[in-house]
C-alpha cells in the first residue's frame, strides 16, 4: 500500500476546517489528502474483500469526502472519529450493493417441489406474479412453515411490508414507493425493512 501524508494535528485540522467552511476548496483538498491514511487503515479491516485495495480506498474516500462536507466542528469530536464512521458506512454500503447483484445461495435452496416434481425455492415464492403460487407446493408443511414464520420472527412493520411487497394473504402487490407513501416513510427505509425481513426468513430456511 502506498504511503499517505501524516494526519493533521488538532490545531491544523481546526484551521483547515475553518478555511473550508469559509469556502476554500484548497482547504477541503488538504483535509481529504491528510486523512487518506485513515481510509487506508479502515480498508485493512476488510481483508476478505475481492476488490483491489486501491478500489476500496477510492470507495472509502467517497465516505471521507461526505464526512468532511457534513462535519460539525461545533461538536466535541475530532474529524477523524466522525470520518471513520462515514468511511465504514460507505464501504459497507458498497459491499451490500455488490452482494445484491450476486446470487445468495440461501435464497435458492429448495424448500419443496411443484406438481411436476421440479424443485422450487423461497425466491420463486416471493417474486412470482401468480396469485395461487402456494398451490404449487406439494410439501404442504413448507407452505405452513413460511406463513407461520411471518408473525413469529418479523416485527409488525416487517410483516406488513413483506405482505404488501409480495402480495401475501391475497393482497395486491405494491411497490416500495407505494408502501413508503402509505406509511409516511422514505422508499430507502422501506427497502431496508424489506431486506431485513427477507434476511430473517432466509435464516429460518
Amino acid at each position: 500500500m502506498k504511503t499517505f501524508p501524516k494526519p493533521l494535528s488538532a490545531s491544523e485540522e481546526a484551521y483547515y476546517l475553518n478555511q473550508y467552511q469559509e469556502g476554500s476548496l484548497e482547504a477541503k483538498n488538504v483535509l481529504i489528502e491528510r486523512n487518506l491514511r485513515l481510509v487506508a487503515h479502515i480498508v485493512k479491516k476488510y481483508p476478505f474483500a475481492a476488490e483491489d485495495t486501491e478500489d476500496l480506498i477510492s470507495v472509502g474516500t467517497i465516505g471521507l469526502i461526505k464526512a468532511i462536507s457534513t462535519f460539525n466542528s461545533q461538536k466535541n469530536c475530532r474529524l477523524a472519529t466522525y470520518a471513520a464512521r462515514c468511511i465504514d458506512n460507505e464501504l459497507l454500503m458498497f459491499f451490500r450493493n455488490r452482494k445484491k447483484h450476486t446470487k445468495n445461495v440461501s435464497l435458492y435452496e429448495p424448500i419443496g417441489t411443484d406438481k411436476e416434481g421440479n424443485e422450487i425455492n423461497i425466491m420463486e415464492i416471493f417474486v412470482s406474479d401468480e396469485a395461487d403460487i402456494f398451490d404449487k407446493v406439494t410439501l404442504n408443511e413448507d407452505t405452513k412453515k413460511l406463513y407461520s414464520l411471518l408473525p413469529k420472527i418479523l416485527t409488525e412493520r416487517e410483516k406488513y411490508v413483506i405482505s404488501l411487497r409480495y402480495g401475501l394473504y391475497n393482497q395486491k402487490v405494491r411497490t416500495q414507493q407505494e408502501i413508503a407513501e402509505e406509511l409516511g416513510i422514505s422508499r430507502s427505509y422501506v427497502s431496508r425493512i424489506e431486506k431485513n425481513a427477507l434476511k430473517k426468513l432466509r435464516g429460518e430456511f
